[in-house]
C-alpha cells in the first residue's frame, strides 16, 4: 500500500488541480466504500460460525 500512496502522491504533484481535485474526492469514495464492505464482512463470518454450529451434528 506504501508504494500505491507514494505513487499517487507523486502523480498529484503533476496532475493539473483540477485533476487533483477529482482524484482526491474518488479516492475518498473508495476509501468509505472499503470501509463500509469490511464493516459488512466481519459479521457474515460470524453469521457463517453460527450456522456452522447449528448444522453441526448434536452429541447424543
Amino acid at each position: 500500500m506504501e508504494a500505491i500512496a507514494e505513487k499517487l502522491e507523486s502523480k498529484l504533484h503533476k496532475w493539473k488541480p483540477e485533476t487533483c481535485q477529482k482524484v482526491r474526492v474518488l479516492m475518498a469514495e473508495i476509501i468509505e466504500l472499503a470501509d463500509e464492505a469490511l464493516d459488512i464482512g466481519r459479521p457474515r463470518r460470524i453469521e457463517q460460525k453460527v450456522l456452522d454450529i447449528l448444522d453441526a451434528p448434536s452429541p447424543r
